[in-house]
Order: structure tokens, then sequence, then C-alpha cells
């Protein structure tokens, strides 16, 4: 991008766009799972949810879950596993006990759909297209039972019969998560696409472990968990990039997400194609990280002569097609 003397500019207006027709007043997305249902860094003086553009709720299944057995967190360098296992009150207690008791007028609230079966996904979408959420986020990383347990989001086809199913039911705007634990997350994006997908969340955890060498037994007790923060950060650009070059001509948006830590962590990801970036891991240890964002990324808006943060997004130059292979020696 060409830089440009530093201009006037309206720190709201600079922030603020549109994402599936709901108006976003920060690029910034708060993850799933990360800020429970939306209460739990209210209790931290200093934290407000409108310093983010929209917050994702705690996955949510059909029936309560009591989630996995511990260990279900386990610290790595430069990331964290996690095995929670859709610990989750069930979407009937979401929407009777949970939802009336956000603040819409805050931000914009976003419900996350699990599911073992397509059946399931279905009944909780259908549930939450009858409540006042905003929008509605597929988790198609969750293992389909009747597969024996391979996730629905590490093939193109079962993606989109899942994206299809839960777009009958419901006329919210849908945002697919896509998982980074398959071969071609470009074919993915665009079988999700043409199967209704308003939006995409890339990506979601890399799976990964730990071993207690005293004991010689894995950390988590589910053996295996999602590995998310900076660790995978480079992992989750390339895929926004990728998967950039499939939406773009659909003008479908990208929540970019992975390792997101720092201000230059998220222009990365916008500049990369992500319309907005999701934070999650980096709440764990810095809860005020939103306000940062938001201040770093409009001060470049405003040293580079950028109106608007939709300006930056995609804006990445190559100078050459970049081939699809790596450059070994």
């Amino acid at each position: 991008m060409r830089h440009m003397a530093a201009v006037p500019l309206n720190v709201r207006n600079a922030l603020r766009f549109s994402f599936c027709g709901l108006d976003f007043s920060s690029p910034i997305v708060l993850l799933s799972g990360c800020v429970g249902f939306g209460e739990e860094y209210t209790r931290i003086e200093g934290f407000s949810n409108r310093d983010a553009g929209a917050i994702v709720l705690k996955g949510t299944t059909q029936n309560p879950r009591l989630g996995n057995a511990p260990h279900r967190v386990f610290e790595t360098p430069a990331g964290m596993l996690n095995a929670i296992g859709l610990q989750n009150p069930g979407v009937d207690h979401v929407v009777r006990k949970v939802l009336p008791e956000l603040d819409f007028s805050e931000t914009r609230f976003i419900a996350n759909v699990c599911g073992s079966t397509i059946e399931e996904y279905v009944e909780v979408t259908r549930r939450f297209d009858q409540s006042n959420i905003d929008a509605i986020e597929i988790n198609i990383s969750c293992p389909n039972v009747k597969e024996g347990g391979v996730a629905f989001g590490n093939y193109p086809e079962s993606s989109a019969r899942v994206v299809a199913a839960c777009r009958a039911v419901t006329t919210k705007p849908i945002i697919t998560k896509l998982s980074p634990n398959q071969t071609d997350i470009r074919e993915n994006a665009r079988r999700c696409i043409e199967a209704g997908s308003d939006a995409l969340a890339v990506i979601n955890t890399v799976m990964g472990m730990a071993v207690d060498i005293d004991t010689r037994r894995p950390v988590i007790g589910n053996v295996q968990g999602g590995l998310s923060g900076p660790a995978i950060k480079p992992i989750a650009l390339l895929k926004v990039h990728q998967v950039y070059e499939v939406t773009r001509a659909h003008r479908v948006p990208i929540i970019g997400q992975g390792g997101i830590t720092t201000v230059k962590d998220a222009l990365e990801f916008l500049i990369a194609g992500a319309s907005a970036v999701g934070i999650g891991t980096a709440l764990f240890y810095d809860p005020m990280v939103c306000k940062k964002l938001n201040q770093g990324i409009a001060e470049y808006l405003r040293t580079h002569g950028v109106a608007n943060v939709a300006q930056l997004v995609g804006s990445l130059r190559t100078g050459a097609e970049v081939e699809d292979c790596a450059i070994s020696g």
C-alpha cells in the first residue's frame, strides 16, 4: 500500500463496516469458547463488549453436555491446547435463559452451532433462527457419529451437506468455521459458499498433543486437543489468503483467526483478505487486548491515509503470481 501523509481520521467511522448486512463497530470478533456466553469478561474492570464488533457465543448442542474428562487445557510453547468437549447447557437453555440477559445494544452476538449429526445441526440452527441472535456460526469440526467420528469439516462434501441443511431452516447470516485439518481448504470454502454460507471463519484450531514424561501419559484427558495461539498464526494467515482467493469473487467476507495477539498480527490478516479478525487465546493473558487492537488499527489507517478498515481488506501485493509450491533448499 502506498504510504501517504497522516490525515485526520474519525476513529469510530474508520473501524465501522458492514459484515453480512450487519453493522460492526470494529473489525474485532471475540471467538467462541473464549468468552463463555458473553458475560465472562464483563466482570473485569475496564473490559467492555462495545470494544468488539461481534462476540461468538460458546459452542451449543441440542442437549446439555458435560464435556471431556480433565485435563482439558494445557499451555504449550507459544500456544495452548484445549479439549473442552463442547460443555454447554443445551440450546433450549441458551435461547430461553442466556440470550435475554445479553445487551444487544453493546455489540453483535453470534451463536455457535455444533452437532454430532446433520439432524442435530439443523435442530440447533432452527432454535436460534427463532431467537434474537444476530448470526449463526456453524462449527463443522464436530465429529460425525454416523461416519465413524470423522469431523464433518475435514471433507468438502460433508461440510457442504451441513451448511445446506442449516441454510434451509434459517434466514439469518451463516458463518461456516473452516478446519485447517484437511487436504484442500479452498475447495471446502467453495463448496460451503455454494451450499449457502454467507461468510467463513478461517481457521479453527490445529490438532496437537502433549506428553507428561514422568507418567508417560498424554497431558490432555482426551489425548489430543486443539492448538491455538501464536504458534499457529503463520498457518492461519496462509489459509486466510488461500480462502480469500476463492471468496473475493463471491464477495463473501472472512473472519481471520489464529494466533492474533498484536496490532501487527491483526493488520496482516486484514491485508491477506480477512474482513474481521478473531481474538481468542490472547484474551486469557490480556483481557484489554481489544482496546489496544482498535487503537492500533485506527492509528495505522490514519498514518497511511486510509479512511476505512474495509479498504485494507485483501490489499496484499504479491508482485507476481504466487505458485502453489514451496521453494526448498
